[in-house]
């Protein structure tokens, strides 16, 4: 914990004002809320947001709200409970996501919201489903389109679903209107029903990228700093930081050498040869 802080408080003295924690799966963490309080009093720090599948949600919200984190990522890729007991491989999943999603606006994390992998053939027949919440709920509901990243590479070939598709279907059920997206300035553009307390929201990394608007930085759970989340640059932050070195120079050469735009459409991935699979990297 204190070694991932260590960074953030480097950073923040560079200029970082955002982090996010991701994963995996950053809830099993036994110490998580440690070391969210670490990150949330580091004075430079404005938003501190966490992405999670809220599987063990529902026991934490309250325990995370206080420690410092501000903001939710909800990963649900299918409102069927038997789809989504298939996906995670564990039976009672679902009800434990909506528990999770229950305690969490109690606690009142807001914005809400839930990003959508779209996959042909596995949820793209409940775009419009995820949209209908938007009418009754005040979640922002993100669709993704699926990108080739490591284990996910032949599957993309035959699933793509494009957001532009999502869209059409979703403005068959009532016109949509474009509105500014939720506090968190990423790379989703939003739309709303009229009168909806939600949004639905497209983030679109393959058919209409956001490379020139990138502004952020991963930072692996082995202590490697990238520049891109699709890229296999990257620059090791762990051993100079036990060996006592200033991380700044490296901190700054990395931030230097990100990518223009990353190559996913081309199947490499920033540039290089290596596709990372997003449960190592963190989404």
């Amino acid at each position: 914990d204190e070694e991932i802080a260590e960074v953030v408080r480097t950073m923040a003295g560079m200029g970082l004002e955002r982090v996010r924690i991701t994963g995996g799966e950053p809830l099993i963490r036994r110490d998580l809320s440690d070391l969210v309080k670490m990150i949330a009093d580091v004075p430079e720090i404005e938003d501190l947001s966490l992405s999670t599948n809220a599987v063990l949600l529902a026991d934490q919200a309250e325990a995370l709200k206080q420690a410092g984190v501000q903001r939710l990522n909800i990963s649900l890729d299918s409102l069927q409970a038997d789809r989504v007991d298939a996906i995670s491989r564990r039976p009672g999943s679902y009800s434990k996501i909506m528990e999770g999603l229950d305690a969490a606006e109690e606690v009142g994390f807001a914005p809400l919201k839930i990003n959508v992998v779209l996959i042909r053939g596995q949820n793209d027949d409940e775009i419009e489903d995820f949209a209908r919440i938007t009418r009754e709920r005040p979640w922002h509901i993100r669709f993704i389109e699926l990108m080739p990243t490591g284990a996910n590479l032949d599957l993309s070939a035959n699933s793509f679903v494009s957001c532009a598709d999502a869209l059409r279907r979703v403005r068959k059920i009532e016109q949509l209107e474009p509105v500014d997206g939720p506090f968190g300035n990423g790379p989703a553009t939003y739309y709303r029903f009229p009168g909806a307390p939600g949004t639905v929201g497209v983030i679109t990394p393959m058919s209409h990228n956001y490379c020139d608007r990138c502004n952020r930085m991963r930072l692996t759970a082995s202590g490697q700093l990238r520049p891109c989340l699709f890229g296999d640059i990257e620059t090791n932050l762990r051993d100079p930081l036990r060996a006592g070195q200033d991380l700044r120079p490296l901190i700054e050469e990395t931030l230097r050498i990100k990518p223009e735009r990353h190559y996913l459409i081309q199947g490499s991935a920033a540039g290089s040869g290596g596709l990372v699979a997003l449960s190592q990297t963190g989404g």
